[in-house]
Order: structure tokens, then C-alpha cells, then sequence
């Protein structure tokens, strides 16, 4: 076999392969052989056909499983011998499989050039300081505060701002010629008087309303209102009062430290706060250091990178989004969302994770950095402890969907970041 390898660019490479004639002719009678063993041709008994038969009764199969068999032995016999990896199956054209002539064809691929890492120490990352301001305590613990509100029955007076109302409305839209059209039923809708979503007009209709009462009235949208389908239309609503509610926020005291946590006091209660935002701005400045490190690594990578990763990147991006929204109870397909629009948006940061994940596994490959399969086992069962699965299913899906490589690589990429962030120069502050 001979073959010759063009180079189309830095990342895109051709390999044209020629195998002699006598080893196509060497497939052909294998394949042609044993078709004769199993071939039922009429008139013929079963392994007793003709080769000459078979040759021309099965003559595209023939030629199809030759071509099955010889060109991709070929070609990573190829790729084997100069030391190449693609980063995906490489394409095939002009393979034209003939008895008696050697097959020629020409295999595009594209892979990733070497790339040098350079000297550890001599990338300089900064870490943010971890602090945490007495003001964002005190803002946590008014969220803790707010969280807390309860909602009390009104009886003595109508409703006000701040208030909520629980109603029955009809909603109807006036026509051009005046006349109402049909006719939206809503029950029990909770509606807080002042609230920003609250339709133009909305709060002083109903303000000063108790509960079982009732009140029919027209709203007029402005043109340039929120909802596309409401500008400058005039809607017809008839509302029931079944109840009205008042949010009674409770006091920053112990109370309400023994209410919403295993603190006795308030001051208990304000330093386990402090400390899980501290926790929180570690991590933070954890994650910023990572994102540098990885910016850092990028830049290393000065060629253009195949765009099959950034593709396959991009298919992570997007898979992971969909995770997310279905996680929130939201349907993919019916959030509104322009996919195009939002794989153009990742496409930046895709390639930029992508060169970084070169360098990773270059300094995975350089520093010997194996994972093992009981690091694989250890990582499949703390995912099984999240998710509150038994470690045999999460493994099943895990082989079911060919993944535990690719959860091999990501463990193998983590522990180049641990080893870079070891050895790299880091400023505090």
C-alpha cells in the first residue's frame, strides 16, 4: 500500500492511498469464497455456486463489502503509521472498487497540530479576595426576612397598595365596531395591588374593593405596551373579590432565626449567613481563576481550530440549555427561543474552551496524567448520590450512551487544571 499525505492547511489534512491491485483481487475472492458457501442461487445447491455465478449474480454487494472492508484498514493503517489522530472519521472520495485494478481514493481529515504548553510558572493568574461586606449580610438576611412573610385575611377595610387579592375575572377584547369578543375565564388569580405586571389602570379599579365584591370595567392599553397583542387595545374585565390579603413581613429578631433555621439567635443566625456567602465568594473566586486560566490557555493556541470541535462544543452548549429549561419545568420548544441565534452567541466561548481543552490534554499527555477506572467509579457514584440514583443505573446510561470516555476525559482535563494551578504564578489580592 502506498500513500501520500497533503497538507491543505495546519488543521486540514488529505492522505491519498493506493492499494495494489493483488490485494483488492486478494478481497474479492475472500468475499467472493465465502458468499459461495452461503449463497442460495436456483439451480445450484447450497455451497456448490459457482464462482463465476457468484461474481456476477452478487457483483455490487461484492464490490460494496470489498470497499467496506479495504478502505478503512487503509486508512488507519495510514493515520497509524505517520503517528496521526484525526479528530473525527476522516472522509472519503473516489473510492472506485474494481477487480484487477488498484483502488485509489483520497481520505480528507482534520486534526490538531502539536502544541507547546510552555513554561507553567510563567502564566500569571490572579485570585480575587474572598470578602464578604457587612451590607451583603444585611441584605441576605432581609431576603431571609421577606421570605418569610406570611399573608393575613382583611376583613375591616379594602384593598391598598401592597395588598393581594385572590379573583375570578373575565377578560374580553372590544372589537373595532364596539362590540366585546370572546370571553377569557381565570379563577382564583392572586393579584397584588401595585405590582409592575399589573395592567395600566388595573390597580385604581380595584382599589378600595372587599371581598364578594363585584366590578366590570374597560382598560385601554397604550400602543407601545409590553405585550404585542394588547397595544392600543381596549379590554373589557369583570372581576370577583374572594379575598383579600395583606404580606406581614416579620422582624429581624430571634424569632425568626429559630423559625427559619437551627440558629437560637439572631446573632447565631447572622454569622451562619456570613459564612455561607464566604463559602460562596471562594467558590466565586475560584471560578474566576479557572476562567482566566483557560483564557490563558487559549491564547496559546494559534491556529485555527477544526470546526467539528467547536461544532461539537456548541451541540454540548445547547444540550446542556435544554437540561436546564426542562429542569425549570420549561418546554424547549415553546420558550421562543432563535437556536441559531443562540449557537452564534456561544460560538465565541466554544472556541475558546475548545483551544483550552487542547492545551489540557497536551499537558494531560506531557505530565502522564491518567485517570483510573476506580477514579471513573468514585465520580459515577457521587453523581449517584446527587441525583439520588443507585451508581449501576447511572453507569447503565452512562455505557448506553457511550459516555464513560468522555467522562474519563472531562476527570483527565480537571486534574491537568489541578496540576497547572499547582505550578502556575498566582497573585492574591
Amino acid at each position: 500500500m502506498k500513500s501520500d499525505l497533503i497538507d491543505v492547511s495546519e488543521t486540514k489534512k488529505e492522505l491519498v492511498i493506493e492499494i495494489p491491485a493483488e490485494a483488492v483481487d486478494a478481497e474479492f475472492s475472500r468475499i467472493v469464497g465465502a458468499l459461495g458457501r452461503t449463497a442460495r442461487v436456483p439451480g445450484f445447491r447450497p455451497g456448490k455456486v459457482p464462482a463465476a455465478v457468484v461474481r456476477q449474480r452478487f457483483r455490487d454487494e461484492i464490490r460494496h463489502e470489498a470497499a467496506h472492508e479495504l478502505v478503512p484498514r487503509a486508512v488507519s493503517e495510514a493515520l497509524a503509521e505517520r503517528g496521526i489522530e484525526p479528530v473525527a472519521t476522516p472522509q472519503v472520495k473516489d473510492a472506485e472498487v474494481r477487480e484487477g485494478q488498484p483502488l485509489k481514493f483520497t481520505a480528507a481529515f482534520e486534526t490538531v497540530p502539536p502544541v507547546d504548553p510552555g513554561d507553567y510558572a510563567a502564566i500569571t493568574l490572579r485570585r480575587y479576595p474572598a470578602t464578604v461586606e457587612p451590607e451583603a449580610v444585611d441584605q441576605a438576611l432581609e431576603r431571609i426576612r421577606q421570605r418569610a412573610a406570611r399573608y393575613e385575611p382583611i376583613d375591616d377595610r379594602g384593598l391598598e397598595a401592597g395588598d393581594t387579592a385572590a379573583v375570578d375575572l373575565e377578560r374580553r377584547a372590544i372589537e373595532a365596531d364596539g362590540q366585546a369578543g370572546p370571553t377569557e375565564k381565570h379563577e382564583n388569580v392572586p393579584v397584588e395591588l401595585g405590582a409592575a405586571v399589573n395592567p395600566p389602570g388595573f390597580d385604581e379599579q380595584l382599589a378600595g374593593m372587599r371581598g364578594g365584591e363585584e366590578k366590570t370595567f374597560r382598560v385601554q392599553y397604550p400602543a407601545d405596551y409590553a405585550v404585542a397583542e394588547l397595544q392600543s387595545k381596549e379590554v373589557e374585565y369583570s372581576v370577583k373579590v374572594r379575598a383579600v390579603r395583606r404580606r406581614v413581613v416579620p422582624p429581624l429578631d430571634d424569632d425568626l432565626a429559630k423559625e427559619v433555621s437551627d440558629a437560637d439567635t439572631l446573632d447565631t443566625l447572622r454569622e451562619q449567613v456570613r459564612e455561607g456567602l464566604a463559602r460562596e465568594a471562594a467558590r466565586e473566586a475560584d471560578r474566576k481563576l479557572r476562567a482566566d486560566l483557560v483564557k490563558a490557555l487559549a491564547a496559546k493556541v494559534t491556529f485555527e481550530v477544526p470546526q467539528v470541535l467547536i461544532d461539537r462544543d456548541l451541540d454540548r452548549r445547547t444540550q446542556d440549555f435544554i437540561r436546564h429549561l426542562i429542569a425549570e419545568r420549561i418546554d424547549p420548544r415553546k420558550a421562543g427561543i432563535d437556536w441559531a441565534a443562540f449557537r452564534e452567541d456561544q460560538r465565541g466561548p466554544a472556541e475558546e474552551a475548545v483551544k483550552a481543552t487542547i492545551v489540557l490534554d497536551e499537558v494531560a499527555r506531557r505530565e502522564d496524567l491518567a485517570v483510573s477506572d476506580e477514579d471513573v467509579d468514585r465520580d459515577v457514584t457521587a453523581y449517584a448520590e446527587r441525583t439520588g440514583r443507585s451508581a449501576a443505573a447511572v453507569r447503565a446510561d452512562l455505557e448506553k450512551d457511550g459516555e464513560i470516555e468522555q467522562l474519563r476525559t472531562g476527570l483527565r482535563r480537571e486534574r491537568a487544571v489541578e496540576y497547572l494551578l499547582s505550578r502556575v504564578t498566582i497573585a492574591e489580592g
